[in-house]
């Protein structure tokens, strides 16, 4: 067993509620979480009452429920969403309500189910939801996607160990060190980080690059980014002028590319957790902004349903940069979770871009944000393609370079 681990966990409870999203009085928050992780999600809604919560409501969910769904469900529940999930995202966007997402998936929970029906419920789930995704999207609301050790996962990121009680802890050790649990007072570790983030988004944003020019094996792809682009690191603000930090752990500095100049060749350097399936060895070739040719190496079919959800799915939505030596790469470990592999390493997203990624991008309407290049879909998938081996340059707009990236970190 975790040494402490009660009194860890009580912690990690308070960071979620307290910096994750900032709970303020007469909030409702609402949790979604499996029900195997029913105590973290006690004492969440615990602390978030202590902050002074209006009140919490608890979303269940379950793999294994959800396979059987997907399996074997008639086909028209796949594709008729109900009403009252509907009715609930447009009033959870109304009344920006605040969202903590605990993530504890087994990766691989849905690879036996046909990925066409994955997909198919996927594509019809995504536009029900989508008033409540644009408000998240946009930061109307506040909101965090945090993890939990679960047995089928833990299984995955440690098979060397020997007892299933081995391998959920050693997961539990990695989510409490990469969220800052081990220190003496996680909260204001968390502040230190923040602030340390702030000052490399602003480098970037003075910098106000016409583009991104990345090199490594297998990888040459220049990636354009719209005039008055705005890069975020660690906390975002709500559009009630409060702090949140919507990914924890979180390691990286994020903005919106330009949809439509987006051109070359990437490879992923890090296995995809997607839809219940994971996906190895991905690759893209990419033409005036849109993917024009990809393989996998696992999980090519899925990976054709993903960019078929819709026009956005094929175009990027996000480019975010993380040094190779952020603590998560240097452990070594890889977590078959996008939440921690993706602060392992630069990545790129296919689908939405955040419309707070450009200058008052979130009072533009949808059409004015894709004049501005900004991307839209009803998807968001985010891949890693950062190494050890990768060098990232930035052109002005007169064409000169400034390095950003030599050899995996910061130049």
């Amino acid at each position: 067993m975790v040494k402490d681990f009660q009194e860890k966990l009580k912690k990690y409870a308070h960071l979620i509620v307290k910096v994750g999203v900032n709970v303020q009085p007469a909030d409702t928050v609402v949790v979604y979480a499996s029900v195997d992780q029913a105590p973290l999600a006690r004492l969440v809604t615990q602390e978030a009452y202590q902050l002074g919560a209006g009140q919490v409501i608890v979303q269940w969910n379950d793999d294994l429920i959800q396979k059987e769904f997907l399996s074997q469900a008639a086909e028209k529940y796949l594709t008729e969403i109900p009403e009252y999930k509907k009715l609930e995202a447009e009033t959870f966007a109304k009344e920006r309500v605040t969202r903590i997402s605990i993530v504890s998936q087994d990766p691989d929970a849905l690879k036996a189910v046909d990925a066409k029906r994955v997909a198919t419920y996927q594509q019809a789930r995504g536009k029900a939801l989508q008033p409540v995704m644009e408000a998240t999207q946009s930061n109307k609301l506040r909101w965090t996607v945090v993890a939990a050790a679960s047995p089928a996962w833990a299984k995955k990121v440690f098979p060397e160990l020997d007892s299933t009680e081995a391998q959920v802890d050693a997961l539990w050790e990695e989510i409490f060190k990469t969220t800052r649990i081990d220190q003496a007072d996680p909260v204001k570790a968390w502040q230190v980080h923040d602030q340390k983030m702030r000052e490399q988004a602003a480098k970037l944003n003075q910098e106000q690059f016409s583009a991104l020019h990345y090199t490594a094996p297998g990888t040459d792809i220049t990636i354009g980014l719209p005039k008055n682009h705005l890069w975020e690191g660690a906390g975002s603000f709500a559009a009630d002028g409060n702090e949140f930090m919507a990914n924890m752990p979180t390691e990286e500095v994020f903005t919106a590319p330009d949809r439509n100049r987006v051109d070359g060749t990437i490879v992923s350097t890090k296995p995809l957790s997607y839809a219940g399936t994971t996906l190895i060895d991905m690759k893209f070739t990419f033409k005036a902004g849109k993917v024009v040719d990809f393989s996998a190496k696992e999980g090519q079919e899925v990976l054709a349903s993903l960019l078929d959800i819709d026009e956005g799915a094929r175009h990027l939505g996000e480019v975010a940069l993380v040094p190779d030596p952020s603590p998560i790469s240097q452990s070594g470990i890889t977590f078959f979770n996008t939440l921690f592999d993706e602060n392992a390493s630069n990545h790129l997203a296919l689908g939405a871009a955040y419309p707070f990624s450009i200058e008052g991008g979130t009072e533009m309407t949808p059409e004015e944000l894709k004049q501005a290049g900004l991307n839209s879909s009803q998807t968001h998938v985010d891949f890693m393609v950062g190494s050890a081996e990768m060098n990232i340059d930035g052109i002005r707009e007169d064409g000169s370079r400034v390095p950003i990236f030599r050899n995996g970190d910061w130049a």
